[in-house]
């Protein structure tokens, strides 16, 4: 018997962002309080198999590579869907089951489609299970970059100016869609609407490159996002939802300044990999009246998706000193180089406290309407 808390952490996953994911698990394995908690790492694989695994698989896969693939072990895991037992069911190769852990809460550390947007957390709910970071909803509509404008806008936030170009709308008026978007101007950054770091994501400066950044964003979704270049600095803070139903908390907003190639994405590896790509500036070089006024905004943005637990929300802060809401991300980064762990440190969380603050907030929250 043990008087911790057992947490099954879900990474991996069916998205574009496994390996992130899989990057992620190792970060929190390593910084999260075992004398606290037992954790129980579960892999899920590409195509959507869950399996036990642990600290140092995981570790291995990651080791030198910045595209690990978790392929699965010898007992695939199986939620129980039925009140009263937490227990996972595993299974073996011959089919034998038997009952693993009880499982306290889960911390679902999966990025992109399958894992971020809603699935997952419904899959949680009917098992009864709490876990950490936003619920259903607020999960759905903050992977769609179309649907989470359409709420920062009714919610009274500026969104800078986008088009919506559906997988209907590009098989059947392929003319209709590129006159919108080339209504814009240039340049524009054409995006998958539901998918997350950097991948499909193209700047498009002549009308020569629309077609095939479209085709590019579609291979990601074949729902597309495209958005007007909006003049102005990319900033970013954190959430962190309050306890017990009080106000979220919005940590010191940050900047990424790229290091040598100018005008570079902030992308994969920058975001996960490298430790010198990208230099984090917390609390940006800003005015503290727009620092403060960001702070608020974030959690307003955070609100309007009725989020909960964790996210982070990302800014343009214009030369007029306007601030655009881009996006807010459900499960942003959280690795020991990520911007939104980093953010916390700056504001007085360090990464241990952070995650141990996030898995109390869970179990602090029902399971179900709320």
């Amino acid at each position: 018997m043990t008087d911790k808390i057992t947490v099954a952490l879900l990474c991996g996953g069916r998205s574009s962002e496994h390996s992130i994911s899989l990057i992620t698990a190792v970060g929190v394995l390593g910084a999260i309080d075992t004398a606290k908690y037992e954790v129980v790492p579960v892999g899920i694989t590409k195509d959507g198999r869950w399996y036990l695994t642990d600290a140092q698989e995981l570790e291995k896969l990651t080791a030198g590579s910045d595209m690990a693939e978790f392929t699965g072990s010898a007992q695939q895991v199986f939620l129980p869907l039925g009140a009263g037992d937490s227990r996972l069911h595993l299974v073996d190769s011959a089919g034998h089951l038997e009952f693993g852990p009880a499982i306290n809460v889960v911390f679902p550390l999966l990025h992109g489609p399958f894992g971020e947007d809603g699935t997952v957390q419904g899959l949680l709910e009917m098992a009864n299970l709490p876990y950490v970071g936003c619920g259903v909803t607020a999960s759905a509509v903050g992977m769609d970059k179309h649907f989470m404008k359409v709420a920062f806008a009714d919610a009274g936030l500026e969104v800078g100016p986008y088009e919506v170009v559906t997988d209907r709308q590009w098989r059947h008026d392929r003319d209709g869609a590129l006159e919108r978007v080339a209504r814009l101007g240039y340049p524009m950054f054409v995006k998958p609407a539901r998918a997350g770091s950097s991948f499909g994501i193209t700047k498009v400066d002549t009308a020569e490159q629309l077609v095939p950044a479209i085709e590019q964003a579609r291979v990601y979704d074949p729902k597309v996002v495209i958005e007007a270049g909006i003049v102005g600095r990319e900033i970013e803070c954190g959430i962190l939802d309050g306890h017990n139903g009080d106000m979220p908390r919005a940590s010191y907003p940050g900047e990424i300044e790229m290091q040598g190639e100018q005008g570079g994405f902030y992308d994969f590896e920058a975001k996960y990999v490298s430790k010198t790509t990208a230099v984090t500036r917390c609390p940006a070089n800003l005015p503290p009246e727009d620092l403060e006024r960001m702070r608020q905004l974030a959690v307003k943005a955070f609100l309007a998706l009725d989020g909960e637990g964790i996210s982070r929300a990302d800014f343009f802060y214009t030369p007029d000193a306007r601030l655009i809401v881009n996006e807010v991300n459900t499960m942003p980064g959280f690795t020991p180089i990520s911007m939104y762990k980093t953010m916390w440190e700056k504001t007085g969380i360090e990464y241990k406290d952070l995650i141990d603050e996030l898995l109390m907030l869970a179990l602090e929250r029902p399971v179900g309407l709320r």
